[in-house]
């Protein structure tokens, strides 16, 4: 899906932003009818504004109060869905109004999972105000709307094969290059903890290697965690809790999207993107609680919970990134229920030894109003992956700090890498807000875009 900026500027109507005891720039027979109408001027309040022919000639758009903007972000984008189809353009806005963050939003606000819909609605179209990119714009927005689809798709239509075959079109797209280690072929590779996790379900396990720009330019390397479908293996979920574990691929779909972002910018790297794509099913020959598994690494992995698969995956796929020594490695996952009791499904933990890159990402986060917060490596934890009987302990007893133990978990992997930091994904929006739509969600991509921009401009 491509979100685009309208260019039918002939036929376009006046979006006029202001808040409340603004001089609206209307005239007086205009601003009598919205008074009239109940227009204030409050953020979420908007006045239709009839032309003497009765065709919409303008609108007026509620921006309200600091106080109340600042509980949301791209709150222009509420009003996209609710406006009639046409072309619109900003004519007038109050000052301090970021053009870039609400033009942003308002494509993301085009997007919808349609794919099983036969009507589909036509809807509001923007054009793309004055000193704003819009290729740029149109390049961030498209990424995101890759990663909200690949989530909202159902495992029935978006299982490890259909993964690999969204991968391979981006790989065309950009002129990449694309390796798949498939089924016991993960085996002779070493990568076995892909193999064991996946070999369960009747769409093979594999290890999805993308790789794409001069070889010479700095290396930076994307990890995104592509379980398709997690039913908890043998320590099976409860039926409300596997509800929407199609969305456990959120962090190779956020890896994606971003990749997308990096290749069409052509941005100066190296990209290599990995995604271990499994299915974590049960049949007879599913791994089980008890077992020990050994990791490309090398270190061995006490299984305490067939539930806890994703550091499984990532953990080989981390390894061989490592073996790479590129100068920065992102890992992105829905990883941990510990993370979204802490923070809730809107804010995502990160985890990174490196200040300065952690500085970048905190900057870059409220730029672009993509929110993030840094948690720590905490040494103290170390022990509580540590079991007795193998090197380390896929989930530890207790319950306590899992989104912490499952980052140090991750990073026994990472060894030369020169920056690394590790993403607690939710993936998903449980209500709709402006500009995300409930389902899939594109989380930390559009900052880290902007740490990548940055780092190697």
């Amino acid at each position: 899906m491509n979100l685009t900026f309208s260019t039918e500027t002939d036929a376009a109507i006046d979006l006029h932003v202001v808040s409340p005891g603004d001089d609206w720039p209307v005239s007086a027979t205009h601003r009598k009818w919205a008074e009239s109408a109940g227009f204030s001027g409050a953020l979420g309040n908007f006045c239709l504004l009839p032309a003497e022919d009765g065709q919409l000639s303008a609108v007026l758009i509620g921006w309200g109060t600091g106080r109340l903007r600042a509980r949301g972000r791209m709150h222009l984008a509420r009003y996209a869905p609710l406006l009639p189809a046409g072309t619109y353009r900003i004519a007038s806005a109050p000052e301090g109004f970021d053009m870039d963050e609400q033009a942003l939003g308002w494509l993301l606000s085009e997007y919808s999972f349609d794919r099983y819909i036969v009507a589909k609605p036509e809807a509001a179209k923007l054009i793309c105000p004055e000193g704003c990119d819009a290729d740029r714009l149109q390049i961030i927005a498209t990424g995101a709307a890759l990663t909200q689809r690949l989530i909202d798709t159902p495992t029935s239509d978006m299982g490890p094969a259909e993964l690999e075959g969204e991968v391979r079109a981006l790989a065309q797209m950009h002129d990449a290059t694309l390796d798949v280690t498939l089924g016991d072929d993960l085996l002779g590779a070493n990568l076995p903890m892909i193999h064991a996790v996946g070999r369960a379900s009747t769409s093979p396990p594999r290890l999805l290697d993308l790789s794409w720009g001069d070889p010479d330019a700095p290396k930076v390397t994307l990890v995104g965690k592509g379980v398709c479908f997690d039913t908890g293996g043998l320590n099976l979920k409860p039926g409300a809790s596997m509800g929407i574990m199609k969305k456990d691929m959120g962090g190779s779909a956020n890896a994606i999207g971003l990749a997308h972002m990096i290749m069409a910018l052509d941005l100066p790297v190296r990209l290599r993107l990995l995604i271990p794509a499994v299915e974590n099913s049960v049949s007879g020959n599913a791994f089980r609680p008890g077992d020990i598994l050994r990791s490309r690494k090398g270190l061995s992995v006490e299984i305490n919970n067939t539930d806890a698969e994703g550091r499984l995956v990532l953990a080989d796929a981390l390894a061989l990134g490592d073996e790479e020594s590129p100068d920065l490695m992102l890992c992105m996952a829905t990883l941990t229920g510990a993370a979204r009791v802490a923070l809730g499904p809107d804010l995502p933990p990160y985890f990174t030894d490196d200040n300065g890159l952690a500085s970048m990402i905190g900057a870059a986060a409220d730029a672009v109003h993509d929110p993030l917060w840094r948690m720590p490596f905490w040494e103290p934890y170390e022990s509580m992956i540590e079991p007795g009987i193998a090197d380390l302990d896929n989930a530890p007893a207790g319950g306590m700090a899992g989104a912490i133990t499952a980052a140090l978990f991750l990073r026994r992997f990472v060894e030369n890498t020169g920056s690394f930091a590790h993403f607690d994904l939710y993936g998903w929006t449980p209500s709709a807000k402006p500009a995300r739509p409930k389902g899939g969600a594109h989380q930390a991509i559009r900052a880290l875009l902007s740490v990548i921009e940055r780092r190697y401009s």
